[in-house]
């Protein structure tokens, strides 16, 4: 079984966050970057997934040569091999599904995993429109795999509880927080990764639309979250809840 896997760079989520004063975008300046957390699920799941049945993990990424570190990061997991799609112009969702269709059809895999959403920009889409690219089934927000010979089952998490779909590969899965717990990159695992293949594309070769369909107009940060302050008595904190807080 091959399994492409999906993955983004993100700042760490203990890293301060400041956005640039002409609100264009966030500095970048002294940010420590890691994998999006939900890529490191589809990550884990994928390798799971080939030390049950064999198989191999492709890793792929789009963005600048600086991606190189997470993927190895991903090979040092213990993935087989990576492919970086190299662009210096920031692209929305659906120029990354776009892409990853392309790559899709070059690579032919049984199935794709990546995670729901990154933390960065929480879009959520890029999923869904891979696979109504490529005319497969999907399962968003897994909780659960089971990959069988007939038919691969998923359980996913929805609003009511918990979902449990069925469908036939090749299919479209993305990870959702509960799936797994990702392993840490071993020594010999990060050893084994500078040997392994890293391919690079340019973007632009690839013959596919990377016009934006969406544009970020400004960014802002958030208002500081004002002071709270004591109350002598229950009486007190009523009213200030009524007539001030205007919640009761």
């Amino acid at each position: 079984m091959k399994i492409l896997v999906p993955i983004k760079r993100v700042p760490d989520p203990a890293t301060t966050i400041r956005v640039l004063p002409d609100g264009t975008g966030i500095a970048t300046d002294n940010v420590k970057w890691v994998i999006n957390p939900f890529c490191e699920i589809a990550i884990e799941e994928a390798l799971r997934i080939k030390e049950k049945q064999t198989g191999e993990v492709v890793l792929i990424t789009v963005g600048e040569s600086t991606w190189q570190e997470q993927l190895r990061t991903g090979l040092a997991m213990g993935a087989d091999r990576a492919i970086l799609v190299k662009t210096d112009t920031a692209l929305d969702s659906l120029a990354i599904a776009r892409i990853l269709t392309k790559i899709a059809g070059d690579e032919k895999p049984d199935l794709i995993i990546l995670g729901k959403q990154a933390i960065d920009d929480d879009s959520n889409q890029v999923g869904q429109m891979l696979a109504e690219m490529l005319g497969w089934p999907q399962a968003t927000f897994a909780s659960k795999v089971e990959i069988a010979p007939e038919k691969t089952s998923v359980v996913r998490e929805v609003d009511g509880g918990l979902e449990t779909i069925a469908f036939k590969l090749p299919a479209v899965i993305t990870t959702d927080l509960r799936l797994n717990e990702p392993r840490y990159a071993s020594l010999p695992g990060i050893m084994k990764a500078r040997k392994k293949e890293l391919k690079e594309i340019a973007a632009d070769s690839l013959g596919v639309d990377l016009a934006p369909k969406l544009k970020i107009k400004t960014m802002a940060a958030p208002p500081k979250r004002q002071a709270g302050r004591k109350v002598a008595s229950v009486q007190e904190l009523v009213s200030v809840l009524h007539t001030e807080a205007k919640v009761i």
